[in-house]
């Protein structure tokens, strides 16, 4: 319109244009809460012999990637420092066999608590120590989600991915109260600004429950 005021052209040519199309949702991520995935823990069948469902827990534990996961084998394992050594992936969506990490903040090693150490520990003993301990042939994502599925879908939790374990996992951490910096550090990620966009919801909520601390701090100063 500017330009047919001034004399450039001679008519609006956006004229009766009609524009179509809606903007995208807002992708939400999925996770469970500390209660739901306390509900999922306590009822996987963690037998004697490796299985799908000490992979979830594993995951659930750890925050790794599905990619991260399938590669462990027994040698990553440092029971005396109490950790896990992240520095390879597996190639699921190929023909099978060890990768680089996603990028080099991905090699990292990963604090476990002592009970999934000691499980561990007892689980792998006797493997072959450069051997992938979840991997028995050709891994399909879809495989282990439906596991996992067909748990929520039993305990009537919300129905969540593999990878959305890895969410569950970072957010009930942030909301712990444990630092960005941290949490960017076990879950692989190159820099912070990655954890605060993945998880920008989180912290805008735990802003509120820190502002609120603040006002009660600061009201009982007078």
């Amino acid at each position: 319109m500017d330009a047919v005021d001034e004399g450039f052209i001679d008519r609006d040519p956006t004229r009766k244009a009609i524009i179509k199309g809606r903007s995208p949702r807002i992708k939400k991520i999925k996770y469970l809460n500390q209660f739901e995935l306390h509900t999922l823990l306590v009822n996987l069948k963690l037998t004697s012999e490796i299985s799908w469902d000490w992979l979830i827990l594993i995951i659930a534990k750890t925050g790794m990637r599905f990619s991260e996961a399938l590669a462990l084998t027994p040698k990553d394992f440092d029971f005396s420092h109490q950790s896990l050594i992240v520095d390879k992936t597996w190639d699921y969506k190929g023909n099978g066999g060890f990768l680089p990490t996603k990028n080099r903040s991905s090699v990292r090693k990963i604090q476990l608590d002592w009970q999934t150490i000691i499980k561990f520990s007892e689980l792998i003993k006797g493997l072959p120590e450069d051997k992938p301990i979840f991997v028995k042939g050709r891994v399909f994502n879809s495989t282990i989600n439906g596991v996992l599925e067909r748990y929520c879908k039993k305990l009537g939790i919300p129905v969540i991915s593999i990878h959305g374990l890895r969410h569950t996992h970072a957010s009930l951490l942030l909301f712990a109260g444990v630092s960005i910096a941290s949490v960017a550090r076990r879950l692989g990620h190159a820099s912070m600004t990655t954890t605060q966009k993945t998880y920008i919801h989180i912290i805008q909520e735990m802003e509120n429950r820190d502002i609120d601390l603040v006002m009660r701090s600061m009201a009982g100063l007078t």
